[in-house]
């Protein structure tokens, strides 16, 4: 019984030294601002993107549009009467907006990543090369010579 408290305390003050540790929070911030910016991607798609798709193709709604796998369904039945009625439907435009989604979302971060790293790539200060100078040989031969005057 000792034993297994002892593990349990040591465990926690592991778990304590692992949150204190800088990358933790940031992981936590970089989670809570990824979420609000997917937010704001899913708004750009559905509320921009995809009307303007939409109009492109016919004014076509791609939220409501469906594969019936089975079941009767009407034709331009929305997509959740659909799912109401009992069809069992695959939900194609929502896919389609998903996927839409994450290529802007991955292009974005792409583009972050990559100003990042020429960004650190300018800050880093390559150390400065030590003026030449002569050589142990020439240093002796410099001494040898001195010497023998």
């Amino acid at each position: 019984m000792v034993k297994g408290f002892h593990e349990g305390i040591i465990m926690l003050q592991d778990f304590k030294a692992f949150i204190a540790k800088g990358n933790v929070i940031d992981l936590a911030v970089g989670v809570i601002i990824g979420a609000s910016f997917g937010a704001i991607v899913k708004s750009l798609t559905d509320e921009i993107i995809m009307p303007i798709v939409g109009a492109i193709f016919g004014n076509i709604d791609f939220s409501d549009r469906y594969l019936v796998l089975s079941g009767d369904v009407a034709a331009g039945t929305p997509l959740a009467a659909a799912r109401e009625a009992g069809a069992n439907v695959m939900g194609l435009g929502a896919f389609v907006s998903v996927i839409i989604n994450f290529v802007i979302l991955a292009f974005i971060i792409f583009l972050m990543v990559r100003y990042v790293s020429k960004l650190s790539a300018k800050m880093a200060t390559p150390e400065e090369a030590a003026p030449a100078g002569p050589t142990e040989i020439e240093l002796l031969t410099e001494i040898r010579d001195a010497l023998k005057k």
